[in-house]
């Protein structure tokens, strides 16, 4: 018979999913829309226009993620929702400016758009943190972003060819769909009650933390975070290149691909991530998963350059291809959205939150992404977009490789250092064998 306990965990965690779910779903009615848009034919200042809105919001991201790493890592949790709901009206507010101010000046509201967007993900992941189900929550949340960018694409495609709403105003049309379910999703977040004592116990309590706090965790993990940083930057281009460019890459693929592929592509990755990462959720040992992410880091990175090679020699098909690789660089990308942080708290014993460590990484991420939509169009002589994403796959799965052993060496040594104390490993009771190649 099941106890109350368990169905009580059972249902905090269905109604957390759920919520947490909703709310990035929507969120990303907010975010994503607009790449869907062509803008052909238009260019300001040298650079291509799609580009320019791309790089605008991509700053305003890196901008709040450098201010997130104060702000979420601060934040208190009965202020939660009232921010979230803030942030979600400045950024559909902006993508009124941008339909309403003709180009290139609305280039600047998609700037703006980007900033309080940028704080969401902080928002929403503080609400499940530090829970026994937090992974198991934070994959659905996780899915959400795989999912929802493919369906607000069809969405915004939909409202254009059905309803002839110009690229201009199909941002904000398609977030108005999107904004009263976003409210229902975030006030049912809020809903969620605080993690319990069993939860304090196996995944250490959160809290907020000081500037002198948040550097000696720096100092502390160096080495391993500096790793984790730069292969999650690759990441972060290869994953933001594959959601800006979607279009281009299949119209040069294929010219019948139509609104649907966008949606049919992602789903299937985000089921098979979800079942992958899900088994996760059985690992009670908190080290012996921090291990096991790595190992699925290794696997998913080579999945990327190995179906890239097979789609080159014409082994596999463009659909496939595009799954396959999509999934590879989801399976590496979504851990570092929260869940592996989470992981790292408990297996150390950190004294802080899960918000700190995806807002550093976070940060450089967007920086790298910027980076490289300037070299694409002011460094790179082929115009084919196809041929560009093809090379970023090659070049980000080799250095991803080798950061990611780098991080995962120091990790082993780090947990056979002094930084461990005897009472910690005794409460542990275990050595991080899993760590052991």
């Amino acid at each position: 018979m099941t106890s109350p306990s368990k169905n009580n965990t059972l249902s905090v965690t269905l109604k957390a999913a759920i919520a947490a779910f909703g709310v990035y779903f929507c969120m990303y009615a907010f975010r994503k829309p607009f790449a869907v848009a062509s803008f052909s034919n238009l260019e300001f200042f040298g650079f291509d226009y799609k580009i320019l809105i791309i790089i605008a919001q991509a700053i305003g991201y890196f901008i709040s993620k450098f201010i997130g790493i104060k702000f979420i890592s601060e934040l208190k949790p009965q202020k939660r929702i009232l921010f979230l709901l803030i942030f979600i009206g400045v950024a559909e507010l902006a993508l009124l400016g941008f339909a309403v101010v003709p180009a290139p000046y609305n280039i600047l509201f998609m700037f703006i758009n980007g900033i309080p967007l940028g704080m969401i993900w902080g928002i929403v992941f503080s609400y499940i943190e530090g829970r026994k189900t937090t992974e198991i929550i934070g994959l659905f949340l996780c899915s959400s972003f795989v999912v929802s960018s493919g369906v607000v694409k069809s969405a915004g495609k939909f409202l254009m060819d059905r309803f002839g709403i110009s690229e201009f105003w199909m941002p904000f049309a398609t977030g108005l769909v999107f904004i009263i379910p976003l409210i229902i999703f975030a006030v049912l977040l809020n809903k969620i009650p605080a993690p319990n004592e069993e939860d304090i116990t196996l995944k250490k309590e959160r809290k907020a933390l000081s500037e002198e706090e948040r550097m000696s965790l720096v100092k502390k993990f160096f080495l391993p975070l500096i790793s984790i940083t730069i292969l999650y930057i690759c990441l972060t281009v290869l994953r933001d290149f594959r959601d800006n460019f979607s279009r281009e890459i299949w119209d040069e693929m294929s010219s019948s691909a139509d609104s649907s592929v966008f949606t049919l592509t992602e789903v299937p990755i985000s089921i098979m991530v979800l079942l992958i990462l899900s088994f996760m959720v059985k690992v009670k040992n908190n080290r012996k998963a921090f291990a096991y992410y790595h190992y699925i880091l290794f696997g998913g990175i080579i999945l990327v350059a190995l179906s890239t090679i097979l789609f080159q020699s014409n082994i596999i098909s463009t659909f496939l291809w595009m799954t396959i690789s999509g999934f590879g660089m989801y399976l590496c990308y979504i851990p570092f959205n929260g869940i592996y942080f989470d992981r790292m708290i408990a297996a150390f014993k950190i004294k802080g939150n899960v918000g700190f460590f995806i807002y550093f990484v976070d940060a450089f991420g967007y920086l790298g992404s910027v980076s490289v939509l300037f070299l694409k169009n002011l460094g790179s002589q082929d115009r084919s977009w196809l041929h560009f994403y093809i090379n970023l796959n090659y070049i980000i799965a080799a250095t991803v490789l080798i950061f990611s052993v780098i991080a995962f060496l120091a990790f082993q040594k780090k947990s056979r250092s002094k930084s461990i104390t005897k009472d910690e490993e005794k409460s542990q009771a275990i050595r991080f064998d899993a760590f052991k190649i």
